[in-house]
């Protein structure tokens, strides 16, 4: 289905509303959740302007403008999201974060409000269906990754670090890598994590989430976790040196610890690391691996096929008219596809790459407290496949395009 097909189509279901009727903004609601679940969307932004609510919704990480409510109708819309998700409807002047309830939606749906100049902004997430990207097999990693990842998930102790920007799929790695490592020890293995906020329901792990106002951070419960005889921990994401120690101590004291990090890079975890004060020894003796993964958006075989477009060679000119070389930044198309919506993507494909701590050359690397180029090269030197590899590749067998490289590593391959 077209974008401008989408837009109409929820336009089309809005009017169809009764405007009088007592569930007249609970129907919104509804309507605006179901119709973006149904068109793959990952977010909804409601974003107060002077005299507007405008709807866009995030497909495949790219935001796409869909409509537009009534100025007089934008508090009444964020109000129940609210109600839904158990967050105070009386306070517009806070930042305020929730869950919706089960009673209101079958699969998990987080909700965060905002306050700006023009009213409250709000975002909703949209989690996957329950029985989508809920095992490694499922997230499409590199074989050879997903392989020596499942090894290490077996171990007993150590940290694993699953790193990238935000929007990067890391947090959906961590969930699917919690579930196998659940369904392959069978109810041996205590799993406990502690999160800020929790955003999936896992079967089999006992979850908790961090109250910060009440003296409840992750340093501090990870410190309290660990005297649960727990096997498996898992910390949302490391933010600060308190946690980051904490979680290498965990480690060194035979917990297997899985956590996220913000990170461009296998490499510049590893320097972050070092800039947060945990000392060098500690991350040669703590660390397991490192993962850094990027999403980037498939070519639509529909589009490519109907236009016999190759992405590893496209034209050498530009719409401006303009002469390029084969690295020019073209769209798949521009044709009308129902498909993708004519972007010319549907669907996304994970980039990934994975840093041995324990390779010679990289462990010579971090106990002399380099910087991220020389552990990156490195760590290419030692074998590992970096995130620009992966995309020349990927760009090569006609999977993306240069244009959507360029767009989320941020550099040409």
């Amino acid at each position: 289905m077209q974008l401008a097909t989408l837009a109409a189509g929820f336009v089309e279901a809005l009017g169809r509303l009764s405007a009088t009727s007592d569930d007249y903004v609970p129907s919104i609601v509804t309507l605006l959740i179901d119709q973006a679940r149904s068109a793959r969307a990952s977010d909804i932004h409601l974003v107060p302007t002077e005299t507007a609510l405008v709807v866009q919704w995030r497909i495949d990480g790219v935001l796409h403008p869909i409509a537009g409510f009534d100025r007089d109708l934008a508090p009444r819309v964020v109000a129940r999201l609210k109600v839904i998700s158990g967050l105070l409807t009386y306070r517009t002047d806070v930042p305020q974060e929730g869950r919706v309830s089960r009673e209101f939606s079958r699969t998990e749906v987080r909700i965060t409000t905002f306050p700006t100049l023009h009213g409250e902004k709000a975002a909703i997430r949209l989690f996957a269906e329950n029985d989508q990207l809920q095992k490694l097999t499922q997230l499409g990693l590199p074989e050879e990754i997903e392989t020596e990842l499942r090894r290490h998930l077996a171990a007993t102790a150590g940290v694993i670090l699953l790193t990238g920007p935000s929007g990067s799929g890391k947090t959906t790695t961590a969930y699917a890598c919690l579930r196998d490592i659940i369904a392959d020890s069978v109810g041996t293995r205590c799993i406990m994590s502690l999160e800020d906020p929790v955003e999936v329901a896992v079967d089999g792990a006992t979850q908790s989430q961090v109250r910060p106002t009440a003296g409840f951070d992750l340093a501090t419960g990870l410190r309290s976790l660990m005297r649960q005889d727990p096997d498996v921990i898992f910390v949302g994401e490391i933010r600060d040196p308190a946690t980051a120690e904490a979680a290498f101590q965990a480690a060194l004291t035979g917990h297997l610890v899985l956590t996220t990090f913000h990170a461009g890079n296998a490499a510049e975890a590893i320097t972050r690391l070092l800039e947060m004060q945990i000392e060098p020894y500690l991350i040669r003796s703590g660390l397991r691996t490192v993962i850094c993964q990027r999403l980037l958006r498939r070519i639509c075989t529909n589009c490519r096929d109907q236009v016999g477009h190759n992405a590893a060679n496209p034209s050498k000119s530009s719409e401006s008219g303009r002469t390029s070389d084969k690295f020019a930044l073209q769209p798949v198309h521009r044709i009308a596809c129902a498909v993708c919506g004519s972007t010319g993507y549907h669907g996304r494909l994970v980039l990934a790459e994975m840093l041995n701590p324990n390779s010679p050359e990289v462990a010579k690397a971090i106990l002399n407290r380099s910087d991220a180029p020389e552990v990156s090269r490195r760590a290419a030197a030692s074998g590992m496949q970096t995130l620009n590899q992966r995309a020349a590749a990927a760009v090569t067998s006609g999977q993306t395009t240069h244009e959507e490289v360029l767009r989320v590593l941020g550099s040409i391959v």
